[in-house]
């Protein structure tokens, strides 16, 4: 689950990391009252919504007065985003954070994420800080350098200094950054985080180091722990379609392409949609429907591939392991009874029973093409739309 950026500097401030003030703002008016409220003479306005790169895309602004202020914010709010994470189709912007002006002198990079390869967390700190992390690894990767954090002593005041001296911070910069480099730690941790990213750090005239930016993601199967965390949870911000196909527990992400894709288990809807590629189609969603396939997860699943317009045939691709085949068949039948599947629909069942499963199919009277082999089902559905 993501969150904003003032929900995150909120988490932040609980464990001790340093934020500049602010406040968020629904409307105009509550913008240039947030500004009137923080005092002095400059003030950044910035468009929240769940994407990066808000800067270039005219997202965030100086103001030198409250009366600026609400007219940056009576600009944005309402106003469409676009930037390179959004798509051409941008996102609404709903509301607004209303931060102090800071003086800068260094902006750096730090954050930190699990190492799956590891199975340790890694602190990435970076002097390349304020652009996309990204292109810095791809055209300076020696500027980017890591911490790995052993998960039985957990981070240790030594290596939040060797942050510090690496990131050429002195004095009582180091002091502030190691203080800041173990509350962001004990955030990820203590908040089930599975991303923290501060970008950019910032290293202020005073010898302050703030999180001028801050980016949280959290582990969607740990949220029952943080039902605080779970409240902001912006719905606005995700598909409508992901949304709803959550509501039904249905592992679903929407995608680009016109092949509607409906698979049990992670890497075999990887795999399909790898295939379907390969047969020259384009996969319009990520759909896995777990090891069960009911009739109702079959019903749903079908629901919510049928709300994309884009989709124009659907491959089903099940593997009948916990669940026989012949029952997924039926299930299939049942379910697409009860909802106008009004697209080409092609099956591939395969394990347990699947030829029982493909003389129910062949023989249940309605238009389904069957394949026997994930190959074939990938080149009758793409030639079905061509």
């Amino acid at each position: 689950m993501n969150i904003h950026e003032y929900q995150a500097k909120d988490i932040l401030r609980k464990y001790g990391v340093a934020v500049p003030r602010g406040k968020v703002a629904f409307t105009p008016e509550e913008a240039e009252a947030a500004a009137k409220e923080l005092g002095g003479n400059v003030f950044v306005v910035k468009a929240q919504i769940h994407a990066g790169g808000r800067g270039k895309a005219g997202g965030v602004k100086l103001a030198k007065s409250p009366e600026e202020v609400k007219e940056i914010a009576a600009k944005m709010i309402g106003s469409k985003l676009v930037t390179h994470q959004t798509g051409p189709q941008g996102k609404e912007v709903r509301r607004v954070l209303v931060e102090e002006g800071v003086d800068i002198v260094r902006e750096l990079y730090l954050g930190i994420v699990l190492d799956r390869s590891k199975s340790q967390l890694v602190i990435m700190a970076s002097t390349e800080g304020g652009v996309e992390i990204e292109k810095v690894a791809a055209e300076n990767p020696d500027a980017i350098f890591k911490e790995y954090v052993a998960p039985d002593i957990g981070l240790q005041p030594f290596q939040a200094r060797r942050i510090a001296f690496r990131l050429g911070l002195e004095g009582a910069q180091v002091k502030n950054a190691v203080k800041f480099i173990i509350g962001l730690y004990r955030a990820f941790v203590e908040s089930d985080a599975s991303l923290a990213e501060i970008n950019p750090l910032v290293v202020t005239g005073s010898g302050e180091v703030l999180a001028l930016d801050a980016k949280m993601n959290f582990d969607d199967n740990a949220l029952y722990r943080h039902p605080d965390i779970a409240e902001m949870r912006d719905l606005h911000e995700e598909d409508p379609l992901e949304v709803e196909a959550s509501k039904y527990h249905l592992n679903y992400i929407k995608l680009d392409g016109n092949v509607g894709c409906m698979v049990n288990g992670a890497g075999l809807a990887m795999a399909t949609m790898d295939i379907i590629k390969l047969a020259g189609g384009m996969p319009a969603n990520f759909l896995d429907v777990g090891g069960g396939a009911s009739v109702e997860t079959v019903r749903n699943g079908f629901k919510i591939i049928l709300s994309d317009p884009n989709v124009k045939a659907i491959l089903v691709n099940i593997f009948g392991g916990i669940v026989r085949c012949d029952r997924v068949a039926k299930g299939i039948i049942e379910a697409a009874q009860t909802v106008d599947i009004n697209v080409p629909l092609v099956i591939r069942l395969a394990g347990t029973n699947a030829e029982e499963a493909a003389e129910l199919l062949k023989n249940s009277g309605m238009n389904f093409e069957v394949a026997s082999t994930l190959e074939e089902a990938a080149r009758k559905v793409v030639s079905l739309i061509q």
